[in-house]
């Protein structure tokens, strides 16, 4: 009686970027970069292997939120705050926008 070979398959990577690469582009400590993502301040994936997987925005959102953070001594808590905050007046804007509202106010963002 013949056995046979287990086939195994590699699985592809998730698409998007590692761990390494948003720490290098951001300019930041991948342990940095853990800690946003521990925090909820930045979404990851995971791959099989354990390993994080980010969007290609990821090195851009964690060096604003690192400016942000420096620039207005800002904790990771009111961090959180701030950015959900700024992102939703930029939604708010671009709305108006589209529907051709005009706002005598310059953008905020």
């Amino acid at each position: 009686m013949t056995t046979n070979p287990r086939i195994v398959y590699a699985l592809a990577p998730l698409p998007g970027l590692s761990l390494e690469t948003v720490a290098r582009r951001s300019g930041l400590h991948p342990d940095v970069v853990r800690k946003f993502v521990a925090l909820g301040l930045l979404d990851a994936r995971r791959e099989a292997s354990g390993r994080l997987r980010f969007a290609q925005s990821a090195p851009l959102d964690l060096a604003r939120m690192e400016r942000l953070r420096v620039g207005l001594s800002l904790n990771y808590a009111s961090l959180g705050v701030v950015v959900d905050l700024l992102d939703r007046i930029s939604r708010l804007e671009t709305a108006l926008r589209r529907s051709g509202t005009e706002s005598d106010q310059p953008p905020w963002t």
